[in-house]
């Protein structure tokens, strides 16, 4: 998140939310909020899955390994 706002300034990200206040109204803000936030959470949950299921495979090649070596 960081890096999105890394050369926008205070006026700037101002600017940016009063558009967006404009785009969507007040009312759908919190719906959008919610369901961006449902978004980020469920790429994190995929995301950890990946890992996890490299990291497995990983263990399994190396238990593989060192089975063949005995």
């Amino acid at each position: 998140m960081t890096l999105l706002f890394f050369n926008l300034g205070g006026g700037e990200i101002f600017i940016v939310l009063m558009i967006v206040l404009l785009f969507f109204g007040s009312k759908r803000i919190p719906e959008f909020a919610r369901n961006l936030g449902r978004g980020i959470k469920q790429f994190k949950n995929a995301t950890d899955d990946i890992q996890r299921d490299i990291t497995d495979s990983v263990n399994e090649v190396k238990k593989k390994i060192e089975d063949d070596k005995n």
